[in-house]
């Protein structure tokens, strides 16, 4: 049981690096540009991602539309 509680948290960790990382990336190809861009390429890169809703995305691209990067890397 412990084992199968390690592989999941494992790969929760792993799939929150991902995000980050396309986060982090969309974030500096993208400072400053208008909602629907940053938008749209949050969208293109973060397809079915779990637990990321439209709102959750809207404020990750406003942060990003701003010069902010939300990733924190």
């Amino acid at each position: 049981m412990a084992e199968a509680s390690l592989i999941q948290a494992n790969t929760e960790h792993e799939a929150n690096r991902m995000l980050f990382r396309i986060v982090h990336e969309i974030a500096v190809a993208y400072a400053g540009a208008d909602m629907p861009q940053v938008v749209a390429a949050l969208r293109g890169r973060l397809v079915d991602v779990p637990g990321l809703d439209d709102d959750g995305l809207r404020r990750i691209a406003e942060e990003i539309s701003v010069g902010r990067d939300p990733s924190g890397l």
